[in-house]
């Protein structure tokens, strides 16, 4: 019996490859000697699919620079052929979908290259599926493998086709050769610079929402994320490093260990150095091994030495040369054992996968959330991204954990959006809403905050009991605006207001904004509020069709007033009523920008606010070129070298001039207590630097990176009071929670706006801060305006567009924007 299933394996391996080339075939080399691009990895896998029965090669979106995203499916010739039965099974088993649910099958999904200058792994995918359908087929007569070769092909393709320009024939080793030294923004990131392994969770980019339909339909049993580290560091894998996620189940924490030993077994067969668990912890929700992992996965990343730096080869620091075959190597590696443990286990895996969505244990059984129509909106719409279900509630008061109070209270209920756990995916909707995420250590790989509640501005209730949702149909707003109307008026409370208003400004529709409550015909209109006037566009022949086509396109509801003549004393032509000169702004990118703020900026700029921006590179910056702008985008950065003694001059007479500087996170410490600037860092800054200065640091070498914990934030939500009547917070109350990444503090300005501040004590409501860090917030200034002249520099201390994520923040960036001291720029 034994001697004719060998022989039958024998004759399905010979007609499976007979037509089917090796990688160095097809391509013409060995691989790891050259970096392959990105349609040439896509051809080899297509080839592979056309001559192998094993295989099915799918094109499942493409990029902002239109490259494919593909991913292959990998197992026996008679699972391809019922390949859909064992998907739909296996969501059946998990109660995803209706149905029986007997999976026997393990599903095992290889993602590689989401970060594009970590081009090893996807040379290592396509070495990967040949090794599996010619050698490795016994393995797949119970398992089916998802490999998706590119997670990131614009970053790849930036970084290998900078490589190819730039390297030496033969490649040069040395350090300092520029072939190890990419230029800005490097490729790492996406085409908008996002990195794609922080973007499972809110799903910003093109590339994740394409993967997400993907990754919801067949819901693996394993996943892996491949990667590469600095370049004397070995390799890293399985097990995690803690802090672990509290619903991380412990089959889960134990199977990532076995495979982990699988792993090492080759390694040290091979004499390959690793090593585990002291870094990469499994607790922020949004990385390629925890999103997963969340989803019921064994989520796991694999930290190659390499890098963008290491390129064909390069001499590391312990004296010996990483070669990208080497590379290459060890992931086909661990990516075989990890099929190999997958198999070998399938019985196991698939049972306890069935196990972890069932979610009784779980303590709040349902999220409530409240607010304004649009940012209940955007949460139902990111529900939506990962198949989660929801509903709305009709009950009264909902009694639980109340989020802006942190402390037990209630909530009327009536409308409310209701998550519930009681749902497969209830582990997932209890990471991404629950108030705070419990930490067994205080040193992690990213932020420690992150619920939905705070990052989208809503008043919510986290219950302990079951709160009943029934569906609802979004409203559809149709306006007809009245010709006889003396003008229209809009509430502004989110991002869907001020997408509305750059539609308005882009169409040559003259928008006027109110610094003051409006009433009209009874109707009450908070600070903030949009004011179109038939007066201001009445040489707009197409004013009406216009404004009623813009606002039924972003579903806006206007209201008509029959007169401009106010119930209270501010009418629409009241000096308060402010025109909104639409602004001309230019932001800045290169070296010293962070690549990651300035790519969130312009992704913000280009794919929520849609409104005209130009990028001007730091090295062709000088302030003449100001005169054709009256607004200047800082991201994050390093401007010190830009900001030279004449620039500054430059860019102080431009301000003066009616120019206005917004200033993202760190760049406001490029203006810190230099003159004119307003702008002073808080004393206890100075007094920790003076005593270490005098008294040294006497702390263990040993006890260092602990000791430290005491000055860190590690992305901690904060409780920030506001001033409602500044421009910048309109459409805001007085309490914004903001995410904090670090403890830099500035001084209340003294002839400046405090429109955000810590007054007293620092509130932390979840997350991780130090207790001196901590100390340091203590009355510090969070958002605030400087005048300077005729014009203003506005410091966002707390970046509120980091990683687009936070999506109640946005609204003061298009407040800074558009409203504050909106003045018309004279040279």
């Amino acid at each position: 019996m034994l001697k004719k299933i060998s022989l039958l394996l024998l004759l399905i391996s010979i007609t499976a490859t007979a037509q089917l080339q090796s990688p160095a075939e097809f391509l013409g080399y060995e691989v790891g000697t050259q970096f392959t691009r990105h349609a040439t990895v896509v051809d080899y896998f297509e080839h592979v699919a056309k001559n192998s029965k094993m295989v099915t090669f799918t094109e499942y979106g493409k990029t902002n620079e239109r490259r494919p995203l593909t991913y292959a499916v990998v197992s026996s010739p008679s699972n391809i052929s019922n390949i859909d039965n064992i998907r739909t099974a296996n969501l059946a088993s998990t109660g995803i979908i209706e149905g029986s649910g007997n999976a026997d099958k393990a599903i095992v999904w290889l993602s590689y290259n989401v970060h594009g200058n970590e081009a090893s792994s996807t040379e290592a995918a396509m070495t990967t599926i040949y090794e599996l359908v010619t050698k490795r087929q016994s393995w797949l007569e119970n398992t089916v493998v998802i490999i998706d070769p590119c997670v990131n092909p614009d970053g790849r393709d930036r970084y290998a086709n900078w490589y190819n320009q730039v390297k030496s024939t033969p490649f040069n080793a040395n350090q300092v050769a520029a072939e190890h030294n990419e230029p800005w923004p490097g490729g790492r990131p996406n085409h908008y610079l996002f990195d794609l392994n922080r973007d499972w969770a809110w799903a910003t980019q093109v590339e994740t929402q394409q993967r997400l339909k993907v990754y919801n339909t067949w819901m693996p049993h394993i996943h892996v994320d491949f990667h590469e580290q600095g370049i004397n560091e070995p390799y890293y894998f399985a097990p995690a490093a803690e802090p672990f996620h509290e619903i991380i189940t412990p089959f889960q924490r134990s199977f990532q260990t076995e495979i982990g030993k699988n792993h090492a077994r080759y390694f040290d067969k091979e004499g390959w150095l690793f090593f585990t668990r002291e870094r990469f912890d499994l607790l922020y929700p949004s990385y390629g091994d925890t999103y997963p992992t969340f989803m019921g996965a064994i989520g796991m990343t694999y930290e190659q030495a390499g890098h963008g730096r290491a390129g064909l080869g390069i001499n590391t620091d312990e004296g010996y040369e990483l070669t990208l075959v080497d590379r290459v190597a060890h992931h086909t590696t661990t990516g075989l054992s990890t099929v190999e443990m997958g198999s070998k286990n399938a019985s196991q895996l698939i049972s306890e996968f069935k196990k972890f969505f069932k979610n009784d244990n779980l303590k709040y059984k349902s999220y409530v959330l409240k607010g304004h129509p649009d940012k209940i909106a955007a949460v139902s719409q990111l529900l939506d991204k990962h198949e989660i279900k929801y509903g709305y509630s009709s009950n009264g008061n909902i009694n639980g954990y109340n989020y802006n109070e942190a402390k037990k209270g209630s909530l009327n209920g009536a409308g409310a959006l209701v998550v519930s756990t009681n749902q497969p995916k209830g582990k997932m909707v209890k990471v991404l809403f629950e108030p705070e995420a419990v930490l067994t250590e205080p040193l992690t790989y990213d932020i420690t905050a992150w619920s939905i509640p705070y990052a989208y501005g809503l008043d919510a209730i986290a219950s302990e009991n079951s709160v009943q949702a029934n569906g609802k149909t979004p409203v559809t707003i149709i306006n007809n605006t009245n010709v006889n109307a003396a003008g229209y008026i809009l509430e502004w409370n989110s991002m869907a207001d001020a997408a509305f208003l750059s539609d308005l400004l882009q169409n040559n529709i003259n928008v006027r904004f109110s610094e003051k409550a409006l009433r009209f015909a009874g109707k009450d209109f908070d600070r903030g509020s949009l004011v179109i006037t038939k007066s201001d566009n009445r040489t707009n022949p197409d004013f009406n069709t216009t404004l009623n086509q813009i606002a039924n396109k972003h579903n806006r509801s206007l209201f008509a007033s029959s007169t401009s003549f106010g119930d209270t004393r501010t009418d629409l032509g009241s000096p308060d009523v402010k025109m909104i000169n639409a602004p001309k702004i230019a932001m800045l990118r290169g070296n010293g920008v962070s690549s990651l703020s300035y790519g969130a900026t312009w992704h913000f700029f280009e794919t929520q606010l849609k409104y005209p921006v130009t990028h001007i590179d730091t090295d062709n910056f000088n302030t003449k070129t100001l005169a054709q702008f009256n607004v200047l985008v800082m991201p994050e950065g390093w401007y010190n070298k830009l900001l030279s003694e004449s620039n500054m001059t430059g860019l102080k007479q431009w301000i003066r001039n009616g120019g206005k500087v917004i200033a993202l996170g760190r760049a406001s410490a490029n203006f810190a207590d230099k003159d004119g600037f307003g702008l002073k860092k808080n004393k206890a800054d100075d007094a920790d630097n003076n005593e270490d200065e005098t008294t040294g640091n006497l702390t263990p070498y040993d006890q260092r990176e602990r000791s430290n914990v005491k000055n860190l934030i590690t992305g901690s939500i904060y409780k920030v009071k506001l001033d409602p009547s500044h421009p910048m917070a309109f459409g805001y109350g007085d309490t914004y929670y903001s995410l904090k990444q670090g403890a830099a503090s500035y001084k209340f300005l003294d002839n400046g706006y405090n429109v955000g501040y810590i007054d007293g004590d620092a509130i932390s409501v979840s997350g991780f801060s130090g207790d001196d860090a901590k100390m340091k917030l203590k009355n510090s200034m969070i958002f605030g305006e400087a005048r300077m002249g005729a014009g203003s520099v506005v410091y966002l201390v707390d970046d509120v567009l980091f990683r687009s994520f936070w999506e109640n923040g946005k609204l003061f960036f298009a407040n800074a924007l558009f409203f504050v001291n909106n003045n018309k720029f004279t040279l």
